[in-house]
């Protein structure tokens, strides 16, 4: 666990709140809700020192050297200014390979509240932290082989974006992000990408942010087609969501399934199953308080119940195994902390605030909207009709968003490809020969369940492939739009 480093105005008490990745843990329960009755929008994540904000416009750090030094491979990192008071981080990596016409992934981590460096340092970036904490080596296995990479800390206050924290729902961030890619690509020095295909890559909480970015960028397209609101189109071709929330009614039945029954061992005792199934079966439990959430429930009926479910079911199931990868007790030390090393290089990329993986206050601002159980599926079912490739993946050694949860949702789906999907079965995905997950295609839409994997996919291996080798194939298929296939 992380202890926070950001500069704040204000706080939430540190034992209320405490990192654990992605997911935050409060008073002791994994996604517990704050004891705050309302959103923490007078907070305000400050830099460390004095900065002139250039709204509408990017501040950037070219090749500042650090995490990819491929030879001859561009980088830039720096701010969007997007408000007076609200500037959001990025990191954009060429690709080493064609860059001129490689399509643009976006990348963005979960929590809410928590830093795409996640995804840049440990997952799928040009480099991965080692296990001392402290340096770095070059990923081969890097996203950015064949496809431009821009990693995006969102909302405003996450990693090391500073401002004001009025950001409280997936929706409102959609809406920051707009704002931010309208400067990005508005910016002489990255103009040329804006005609590229774009694609939206993110994971955990990204079941949400993924669907409603996606949906919101194509409502806002037709906005500009209609001449209703001026702006820059954006080329949305591709959305990928690993280990997602993004129906919970559909998914939290996944973790007693699991708990029980997974690929490697049991991780509670059946009767601590069995209770966990009573909170989520009886006539006032997680199931009932999902379905009120969803059925035009207030912010204070879905907050009540994020808190009663992961109380009462997430939490108690995981037993003493580490929720992101079942095969560690808890806490796995893997994948390292890259606080330290990051915090090293800040003035070398142009950072102005110091870093840390999660952000209390943005989580609050979520935990007090119930944005966690809203379900963004249907958003999802709108992306996927609209034509935009969608692949969902999950490792199979991850509890706290399971394969049990996520295809569940994954069946839920109403789409046009529907039929298709359930006719489908599960099928070998192999790697260089090798049985590497299972997967199944339907019409632009694809699933992967991908062996071995904890919550963060591309940082594992299994058998003799390589870290994030997998992932990668995973990746360069999808961006090629291209059904899933064995090699």
């Amino acid at each position: 666990m992380s202890p926070f480093s950001f500069v704040l105005l204000a706080c939430l008490s540190a034992s209320a709140f405490a990192s654990l990745r992605q997911i935050p843990v409060v008073d002791g329960i994994i996604g517990g809700v704050p004891n705050v009755t309302t959103t923490a929008t007078n907070k305000l994540k400050v830099a460390a020192g004095n900065v002139t904000t250039k709204v509408g416009q990017l501040r950037v750090t070219e090749n500042s050297g650090v995490c990819e030094t491929t030879e001859g491979v561009y980088s830039a990192s720096g701010y969007g200014d997007i408000a007076q008071n609200k500037s959001i981080w990025f990191w954009y990596f060429a690709a080493r390979n064609n860059p001129d016409t490689a399509p643009l992934a976006l990348w963005f981590n979960g929590g809410p509240g928590s830093s795409s460096m996640i995804g840049l340092f440990q997952e799928l970036g040009p480099c991965r932290i080692t296990n001392d904490s402290s340096t770095v080596v070059l990923n081969p296995y890097s996203w950015n082989t064949n496809a431009n990479l821009l990693f995006i800390d969102q909302p405003v206050g996450v990693g090391f974006s500073y401002g004001t924290l009025d950001v409280g729902t997936s929706q409102e961030a959609a809406d920051d992000v707009w704002t931010f890619l309208q400067i990005f690509f508005s910016d002489s020095k990255f103009a040329s990408l804006l005609d590229r295909d774009l694609a939206i890559w993110t994971e955990s909480y990204g079941g949400h942010y993924g669907p409603t970015f996606a949906a919101y960028f194509l409502s806002q397209n037709e906005a500009i087609a209609s001449r209703t609101i001026s702006g820059l189109t954006l080329n949305l071709k591709v959305l990928g969501v690993g280990d997602g929330l993004t129906d919970p009614l559909s998914q939290y039945p996944g973790y007693i399934t699991y708990a029980a029954s997974n690929p490697y061992h049991p991780l509670v005792s059946s009767s601590v199953i069995s209770q966990a199934n009573s909170s989520w079966s009886s006539s006032s439990g997680c199931k009932a308080q999902i379905t009120a959430c969803n059925n035009g429930g207030s912010n204070s009926v879905c907050s009540s119940a994020q808190s009663f479910c992961n109380d009462n079911v997430l939490g108690p199931l995981a037993g003493n195994y580490d929720v992101y990868f079942i095969l560690s007790l808890n806490p796995d030390p893997y994948p390292p902390n890259f606080t330290n090393y990051i915090n090293s290089v800040a003035s070398k990329i142009g950072a102005e605030a110091t870093w840390s993986m999660s952000n209390g206050d943005v989580y609050a601002n979520f935990a007090a909207t119930g944005d966690w159980m809203r379900n963004s599926r249907p958003d999802l079912e709108t992306v996927i009709n609209a034509g935009v490739r969608t692949v969902v993946y999950v490792g199979d050694a991850d509890y706290i968003l399971n394969f049990n949860g996520v295809e569940a949702m994954v069946g839920a789906l109403d789409m046009k490809f529907s039929d298709i999907l359930k006719e489908e079965e599960l099928e070998d995905y192999t790697v260089d020969g090798q049985a590497a997950g299972l997967h199944k295609n339907a019409g632009t839409f694809s699933f992967i369940r991908v062996y071995g994997a904890g919550h963060e996919v591309p940082a594992y291996t299994h058998g003799t492939l390589h870290y994030g080798q997998a992932a990668l194939q995973m990746f360069t298929q999808i961006m090629a739009n291209e059904s899933l296939s064995s090699t």
